[in-house]
């Protein structure tokens, strides 16, 4: 069961929070972009979904990671491998690591309130890293 309590006159609700981070290889360029990225270049992305969930299940588990995973990799397998440019939504915008985490974060805020595997999760963020020191961030920040 979560706890709520009072810090500095804010109410804090304590849960648990659950992680999975999957990757895929893409190629992209950002159009009006004035520098190297406005040429065609790739990157080994990783996809970090971070989601909270209020209380456990009978044997002690928040979520399933597998059920996560799952969703999440439906959802960036269409990517895979893939000129981001050319793939919808982006053949309308830019496929900046801010835009992929604000549509990965759509989309699967969509499939998670459709899951009943996932019916007590909350989907918090969703981070993309185009290399081990870069990512943007989408959601609750």
């Amino acid at each position: 069961m979560p706890v709520s309590n009072e810090q500095g006159g804010k109410k804090v609700v304590k849960g648990w929070g659950v992680r999975v981070c999957l990757e895929f290889s893409a190629a992209h360029h950002i159009r009006g972009y004035d520098g190297d990225c406005s040429r065609p270049h790739g990157h080994n992305f990783k996809l970090e979904v971070e989601a909270t969930v209020p209380t456990l299940n009978k044997i002690g588990i928040a979520l399933d990671f597998k059920d996560l995973k799952k969703m999440t990799k439906a959802l960036i397998d269409r990517f895979d491998h893939q000129d981001l440019n050319t793939v919808a939504p982006f053949t309308d915008i830019n496929p900046t690591a801010e835009t992929l985490a604000q549509y990965f974060f759509e989309e699967l805020e969509r499939q998670v309130a459709a899951n009943t595997a996932t019916a007590n999760m909350t989907l918090k963020r969703i981070s993309v890293w185009e290399n081990e020191r870069s990512a943007a961030t989408y959601g609750q920040v």
